[in-house]
């Protein structure tokens, strides 16, 4: 199976270079560990894999003993307030930030751990109401409203595209969700960093790449389509 993975992800590497076409940087690969125990995990450190990205936080606490520091952990799924602080310090980046009290209750509980934790906000760009994130339109007026939160840091923006074959509704959902990082930039909001574009999955990642994500996170496409959908 190891050789498989290998594969696919030499193959999503070259795959990403292509599609940024040297208009942008290549994207980071980030892999989608959901559902995977850590004798699935571990190898992708010798891949040159070194970030992963969990969704739930029981599961990734009960990986935790296994991995070690063999990666730079992101929490990419849906966050509860109460469970912050189970992760607070085991995770290097929040993604999935797009409430004004998750924010809060990040920063108290960062401050409270003695750091400050790295946080991407989350954008709706399809305006999707099941799914979470913060209108394209509010965008600077949340981010303003963060940003002096002593606990955190803004560094950039995380979307989740709708699942769709149209891949022109998609193209304009990329150039959207780009274009808006980098108005926020310009904007030099103080407090944000505009410095990381999470977007792109297993089905989109080379769209995202074309359009300037700085991350794409892969789960299926690396392992194999065992993996449910959520924010990969």
């Amino acid at each position: 199976m190891m050789n498989e993975v290998r594969e696919n992800v030499d193959r999503i590497r070259r795959e990403l270079a292509e599609a940024s076409e040297g208009r942008y940087p290549t994207p980071r690969l980030m892999a989608v560990t959901k559902t995977r125990g850590a004798e699935e995990i571990l190898p992708l450190a010798e891949m040159g894999i070194t970030e992963i990205g969990e969704n739930r936080v029981q599961e990734l606490k009960a990986k935790l003993p296994e991995l070690g520091d063999a990666f730079r952990i992101h929490l990419i799924g849906r966050l509860q307030r109460n469970k912050v602080r189970q992760i607070i310090r085991d995770v290097c980046m929040i993604h999935s930030v797009d409430r004004v009290e998750l924010a809060e209750e990040i920063s108290r509980q960062a401050l409270g751990a003695g750091l400050r934790m790295d946080v991407l906000t989350e954008i709706s760009p399809a305006g999707e109401e099941q799914k979470g994130g913060v209108a394209m339109e509010e965008a600077e007026s949340f981010l303003r409203k963060i940003a002096p939160l002593e606990g955190i840091r803004v560094k950039g923006l995380m979307a989740v595209m709708p699942l769709t074959d149209d891949t022109a509704y998609l193209e304009g959902l990329f150039s959207g969700m780009r274009k808006l990082f980098e108005q926020i930039r310009e904007t030099a909001i103080p407090g944000v960093e505009m410095e990381e574009l999470s977007m792109g999955m297993s089905g989109d990642y080379r769209l995202a790449a074309r359009h300037g994500a700085t991350v794409v996170r892969v789960g299926s496409a690396i392992f194999g389509p065992r993996e449910e959908r959520i924010k990969e």
